[in-house]
């Protein structure tokens, strides 16, 4: 019988087993398994050798098909994440896809990204992902500090396994505290690089020990590369949108503007058009308002604002802002005729405003015909005043005939005013005559032309006499003569330039039917006049009522009751409405040397009870009422009032 053969020389070849473990792609401990069983099923050292050989293949061989797997799903990772960013066009939307995708990628706890700053010269955390410090989202790295300042100032990758035991970094207080806060071990950092130059940082980071391999930094590196341009393309994308934008605001500049530039030159036509045809300040009103789609008047200087009307005119007429409304003076050399007001139209454009400015140039080109032509009128009214003043034995018929030519009405209540310009100066004395071209002449001259003006626009008469004017104005039903002057004094003053004092009659009932009285009245209005110029109250206007007791020198009535009433009146309304003894209290504190101690005895009342009435008194008479000058008003109206008293009894 032959001898039996080993079965060696038959059996599969060593590699067999490790091909299949391979095509399957089992794990690694099943190419062990392989050589185990062959050694238990006592296969020959030789065999064993062959298998360990074959196994040892088979281990490398799957080791590169997993490095070449993992880099075709970083490669597929990576031009997925291409692709997204490549869709993306909102910068912060950008910026938050790549620090995502750098943690999903990496697998790492949180991942962040830093931008340079050019301006401040450091670089800055702009996003964070898993991120639960605070602190650490706000940090701000300089140039060469951190391992995220050292690779934005070197453009290489830099990564550590341990931060806070690596030297190579500058630690700096502020930065390791932030990193302490987010609990932060290992960390990778690339740059985020556009051409030579570095935008900003990557990192991808872990709370724990990690030894980043090769393969992940360079999988963050090339992801960071994606990054770059997609941030640079954002940024362009923005710049174009703001350029855009821009372009959009300027083509919608061009097309106001060439709607302006058409209302400039209808307005323009139709301004020139009124001047032709004789058209009114209204009119001219009305056509501005309807080019410039609002409301606009013209409004005498005492209605404007001041500081407006003020500010226009210096500025040669120019159109100024005053709160909503535009005003726009308008002027006859150094002369304010009134001004064209543009109602609730804060936002003017420059080409409207300067059509608001020509309007009132229009305006004010009317205003003069229309005063030229009332020269004549002017004439006749101060003819008529004059002998009104001169000639009190007049036909009562004739002045109503002469009046109504100048639509006058001389059966209504009037006021006779006299004004006088006073010297710039400020020493009270009128300006002098000097000749036809002094300063005096020219000034009272201007007051002239002003009080003609005035009386016209008041339906009442104006005539020059005595170095200044004289006017004779309709008064109201609620009008009192000493407001009269006052608004008279600013109106006259704005118009001259110059300080002008008023002095104001007693009312005149119906001129025409008494003619004299109206020289009585003015010779009362001088004496008004000049008291306010001997008591230093130059530029200022008031009637015989206004000067309290002396005014029952100024005036020809002798208006005691009044004057009384004027001064005492609150504590007499006071007593009879309470029945308090406020008036007697009074009369007893002059009395008394104004002592309140010796007032209390002459009452047989507390001293406390005299301290009250003396407040009260104080709050009904107002603050100043002790003064020397009030005192003695309140003493003679006192003596004044009981003597009344005395004699109605």
């Amino acid at each position: 019988m032959p001898p039996q053969q080993s079965a060696e020389p038959s059996a599969a070849p060593a590699e067999t087993p490790f091909l299949d473990l391979l095509a399957t792609g089992a794990p690694a401990e099943d190419f062990e398994r392989a050589v185990l069983r062959a050694r238990a099923d006592g296969a020959s050292p030789e065999r064993l050798a062959a298998l360990e050989r074959a196994k040892l293949l088979a281990l490398r061989v799957r080791t590169e098909l997993e490095g070449r797997r993992r880099r075709e799903a970083e490669l597929s990772a990576l031009y997925e994440t291409a692709h997204d960013l490549a869709g993306l066009r909102d910068l912060d939307a950008v910026l938050r896809a790549i620090v995502q995708r750098a943690r999903s990628l990496l697998g790492t706890e949180t991942a962040y990204m830093t931008l340079n700053d050019p301006v401040e010269g450091d670089t800055y955390m702009r996003v964070t992902d898993g991120s639960v410090s605070a602190r650490f989202q706000q940090l701000r790295l300089g140039m060469g500090e951190g391992l995220g300042g050292l690779v934005a100032q070197t453009a290489r990758p830099y990564v550590t396994d341990s931060y806070f035991d690596d030297p190579r970094f500058q630690h700096t207080r502020t930065i390791d505290t932030g990193v302490r806060d987010e609990g932060l071990v290992a960390i990778l950092g690339v740059p985020l690089k556009l051409g030579s130059g570095v935008i900003g940082v990557l990192f991808a980071a872990d709370r724990r020990v990690r030894v980043f391999d090769h393969a992940e930094i360079a999988l963050l590196s090339a992801h960071a590369a994606h990054a770059a341009v997609a941030i640079d393309t954002a940024n362009l994308l923005a710049e174009t949108r703001k350029a855009m934008t821009e372009l959009e605001a300027a083509n919608e500049i061009i097309r106001d503007r060439s709607g302006v530039i058409e209302r400039a030159s209808d307005i323009h036509d139709r301004l020139a058009e009124l001047v032709l045809r004789g058209g009114g300040v209204q009119d001219v009103a009305a056509a501005v308002a309807e080019v410039l789609d609002g409301t606009v008047e013209f409004t005498d200087a005492e209605r404007v604002p001041a500081d407006a009307l003020d500010r226009s005119r210096a500025a040669d007429g120019h159109a100024v802002r005053d709160g909503d409304d535009w005003v726009a003076a308008v002027r006859s050399g150094s002369e304010v005729l009134g001004a064209l007001v543009l109602r609730g139209h804060p936002h003017l454009d420059p080409v409207d405003q300067r059509t608001l400015e020509r309007a009132a140039m229009v305006t004010s080109l009317l205003l003069l015909a229309r005063r030229t032509a009332g020269e004549a009128e002017q004439r006749v009214r101060g003819e008529l005043l004059d002998d009104l003043l001169d000639a009190p034995d007049r036909d009562p018929r004739l002045l109503r005939e002469r009046a109504a030519r100048v639509a006058a009405d001389l059966d209504a209540p009037h006021v006779v005013l006299a004004a006088r310009i006073e010297d710039p100066a400020g020493d009270g004395a009128a300006p002098a005559a000097t000749g036809p071209d002094g300063a005096g002449a020219t000034g009272r001259q201007r007051l002239w032309s002003a009080a003609s003006h005035l009386a016209a626009t008041r339906q009442g008469l104006a005539a020059a006499r005595d170095a200044g004017v004289v006017l004779l104005l309709p008064l109201g039903r609620d009008d009192e003569p000493g407001e009269a002057a006052r608004k008279a004094a600013r109106q006259l003053g704005a118009a001259v330039h110059a300080p002008v004092t008023v002095g104001a009659s007693a009312p005149v009932p119906a001129p025409a039917a008494t003619p004299a009285a109206v020289a009585t009245a003015y010779a009362q209005a001088r004496r008004c006049r000049e008291a306010l110029r001997v008591l230093g109250r130059c530029g200022q206007g008031a009637a015989a009522e206004d000067f309290g007791f002396l005014g029952l020198l100024l005036a020809d009535g002798r208006d005691v009751d009044g004057f009384v009433r004027r001064t005492l009146g609150e504590v007499v309304d006071y007593d009879e409405r309470r029945g308090t003894d406020l008036l007697r209290t009074l009369n007893a504190y002059f009395e008394s040397g104004m002592s309140p101690a010796r007032t209390k005895d002459t009452l047989h009342v507390h001293v406390n009870t005299v301290a009250q009435r003396l407040d009260r008194i104080g709050r009904l008479l107002g603050p100043g009422w002790q003064s020397p000058s009030r005192a003695l008003e309140l003493q003679l109206a006192l003596r004044l009032h009981q003597l009344s008293a005395a004699l109605g009894e």
